[in-house]
């Protein structure tokens, strides 16, 4: 099994890079600063063939599912949305993939015809919509690639195989990623051809439609990915038993009907370090022993000569593809800078062998992975470590990150946190893009960019300061009520003050710190005052006779009643992360619940304090729910940790030394550190997955110190009670006093509210 030792060591970092001292570079957390600017670097002009772009910064692709017509025609929701992003200032906009494989790859195409993603291949219909995207890109001096691809093979939803009864297909027979059970079927020469003739015939309607390039994605495990990596593509026979030619036949028939001067982007993961990740698990894992086959670095790196010379004009790189799905799609705990490694390498390769596109210039690299912090991007650029940068997430948290960024109002930009709940796990439960922190993202049609004055001005009280609280009174303040936000604490932020505490939670604090210079600008220019270590009563509501009042207090923790409490060394998770002093002395660490704070304080524990830890869990699985990417980077660095995770566990009781539990410890139970399979969503059954049997085995897990992560639970109780009294003429909840959830639902249903209130 051929391993990169580079990469072993770099897969390696992307865990344990907390036990180290840096701060704000890359490698490590990063910090919305200015040291650098102005970004000269960042905000120079460059050109690629003979298309100039303003700046060096792409907006990287997004899946703009559903954000169309169900014919596949871009909607007003998808004209904004980009739009938007262009006003802020990006130099290169990207689309989301838009396949050009409906007929062929079962996958990307909806029961009767319909389809979630925008499409430019359907008929001369969905025309219009491209046309309209273009001409309001361009009015604001962007640019935009449309991303195309050959479909999504292996790695596409399974549904069609319950409500179209056909079965994915592949390079070869190869797993389904979500239903590893489900073989897919190799593609024909015959189809692949049709694919590569319906790749050059959108470049040419794109070019038509006045789009500035086309750009491939032959990344993540796709299908052009799945024909182009040994890993996959096992073809014995025919023209595509070659790996390279699949690709190599796009790029020439795209160059042969858009002609020479038309760009044409690539995006390539110089190694799927599958092997680096898995290990001595390549062989174990029946779905993953085929794919140790996969193209190396300096295989990569050749096949990319190979497509230049075929017409390719510049590349974006990293690593990874959706059975180490943290790698292309970098969660909150993934260090900043984390692919410059990468994109280095591919710079310097074609410096160093003097590769020149067919345009006789240089190829750029973009550089991904983390760099929405303004000083790392220009360093990057200044190094010589990339050429661009490429901003996905943090795009759709600020859409004005180069407007601000350029004008040296970097603490006003809003970070994007990592949660990924917005931009990525949308897509799997069927919704469009949005952003956990920026409510407007994915609604820009629906909600204007500036705030509606309110027709009758109010005094209104916020009870809590979290995040919903915040964006709330942020926003009725600006709309001109009268707002007092009340928080009991010493500290506005709510949860997130508590869950930023971990190095890995380094993006929560940068949006922390942002909420917390909001406030303070707020309150210099409006009608906005705000009470901390206030505990709002009855009374004080009934004194000060408000019209309006807004709870958005939180949840309530969740302490179950276990038998031998009161002699249990017991702790709950959040007072932990607040008070880690009261974890000196313990070395056994026992944490009941393992829901994503659970799994948090757990690598906390043991990455910066050194802890042995075991977490319990009584579902089959830990952090249901979670986003894919940020689970499996948990998950798998908990395991590299030593972290013990036992699910399908239940407590019966503590002790002063230990957890004595229920565990069922049947062959059936799913492994926990699982990182190579998804969850499916409850709604979506997988007709092939084996019933859990049950093999209970009481015992005693020794602890020193046990600690409660259970989460918490929305507490009505007050907002009841004002109700009850009218303590107000209008009362409303929100945020997880109402219903306990994410930043996402918190934000999203305070920002409803207030610009309508």
């Amino acid at each position: 099994m051929k391993c990169d030792e580079k990469l072993v060591r770099l897969e390696e970092t992307y865990g344990d890079w907390v036990k180290q001292e840096k701060e704000n570079c890359r490698m490590s957390s990063g910090e919305m600063t200015k040291e650098l600017y102005p970004y000269q670097a960042l905000f120079s002009p460059i050109q690629v063939n003979k298309t100039m772009i303003k700046n060096r910064v792409v907006m990287g692709p997004m899946g703009n599912l559903n954000m169309c017509e169900e014919s596949g025609r871009p909607n007003d929701k998808m004209l904004q949305y980009f739009f938007a992003r262009a006003k802020g200032g990006t130099g290169l906009l990207t689309t989301g993939l838009i396949p050009v494989s409906h007929g062929i790859d079962p996958t990307v195409t909806e029961v009767d015809d319909l389809s979630l993603f925008p499409r430019i291949d359907h008929a001369r219909t969905v025309f219009a919509g491209w046309r309209d995207l273009t001409q309001g890109v361009h009015a604001y001096g962007s640019k935009i690639f449309i991303q195309i691809t050959p479909g999504l093979g292996r790695v596409g939803p399974p549904t069609c195989v319950m409500t179209k009864h056909k079965i994915p297909v592949s390079a070869s027979v190869n797993p389904s990623f979500y239903i590893p059970q489900l073989p897919c079927i190799p593609l024909t020469d015959a189809n692949l051809k049709k694919i590569v003739k319906n790749c050059g015939q959108a470049a040419a309607d794109a070019k038509e439609m006045g789009l500035d390039g086309i750009y491939l994605h032959g990344h993540e495990g796709y299908l052009l990915e799945q024909m182009t990596n040994p890993a996959f593509n096992r073809r014995q026979i025919g023209r595509y038993k070659d790996y390279e030619m699949f690709g190599l036949d796009i790029i020439r028939e795209i160059r042969k009907r858009a002609g020479d001067s038309f760009p044409i982007m690539y995006r390539i993961d110089l190694s799927l370090a599958l092997n680096e990740t898995y290990q001595e698990r390549m062989n174990e894992v029946s779905s993953l022993k085929r794919f140790k086959n996969g193209r190396t670095i300096k295989d990569t790196l050749h096949y990319m000569a190979k497509l230049v010379r075929a017409g390719v004009d510049l590349f974006d790189v990293d690593l990874g593809c959706y059975d180490n799905w943290w790698l292309p799609h970098p969660p909150e705990g993934m260090p900043a800078g984390c692919f410059l490694d990468m994109s280095k390498i591919a710079k310097e390769f074609f410096r160093r062998n003097r590769i020149k596109s067919n345009a006789g210039m240089d190829v750029p690299v973009v550089a991904v992975g983390k760099l929405g912090y303004p000083d790392i991007a220009e360093k990057a650029i200044r190094d010589g470590d990339c050429d661009m940068v490429m901003l996905a997430r943090p795009l759709l948290a600020d859409p004005d990150w180069c407007n601000k960024a350029f004008a040296g109002n970097v603490e006003e930009i809003r970070p994007c946190i990592g949660c990924q709940e917005g931009c990525v796990n949308e897509f799997i439960l069927g919704g469009h893009p949005q952003c956990a922190v920026n409510p407007r993202t994915g609604f820009e049609e629906r909600f204007p960019e500036t705030f509606t004055p309110a027709e009758k001005k109010k005094n209104i009280a916020v009870v809590g300061g979290g995040p919903a609280g915040i964006t709330f009174a942020l926003i009725a303040a600006k709309r001109g009520h009268n707002v007092t936000l009340y928080e009991k604490s010493e500290r506005l932020g709510g949860k997130i003050a508590v869950g930023s505490i971990p190095k890995i939670k380094f993006d929560l604090r940068n949006y922390l710190a942002y909420l917390e210079k909001q406030v303070e600008l707020c309150q210099e220019q409006y009608q906005l005052q705000v009470h901390k270590n206030t505990t709002v009563t009855a009374e004080l509501l009934k004194e000060k006779a408000y019209d309006s009042v807004i709870f958005a207090y939180g949840t309530k923790e969740i302490f179950p009643p276990f038998e031998g409490r009161e002699e249990a060394n017991l702790i709950l998770g959040t007072d932990l992360l607040e008070h880690p002093e009261k974890a000196e002395g313990a070395n056994n660490i026992v944490i009941v619940g393992g829901g994503v704070v659970g799994c948090e304080t757990a690598h906390w524990l043991a990455n910066e304090y050194g802890k042995n830890v075991t977490v319990l869990e009584m579902l089959p699985h830990f952090m249901m729910g979670v986003c894919t990417a940020n689970r499996g980077h948990l998950l798998h660095y908990l395991e590299k940790s030593g972290v013990r995770l036992y699910n399908c566990t239940k407590v019966k009781a503590l002790a002063k030394d230990g957890v004595y539990v229920e565990q069922n410890q049947s062959q059936t139970v799913p492994d926990p550190y699982n990182t190579w399979q998804p969850l499916l969503p409850p709604n979506i059954p997988n007709p092939m997955e084996k019933a859990i049997k049950e093999e209970i085995v009481e015992k005693k897990i020794p602890a020193d110190l046990i600690v409660l992560a259970m989460g918490g639970k929305a507490d009505e109780t007050f907002f009841f009670e004002a109700g009850e009294e009218h303590l107000a003429k209008e009362i409303y909840n929100i945020g997880d006093s109402s219903r306990a959830g994410r930043v996402l639902e918190a934000v999203r249903g305070a920002y409803h509210l207030a610009v309508r209130i």
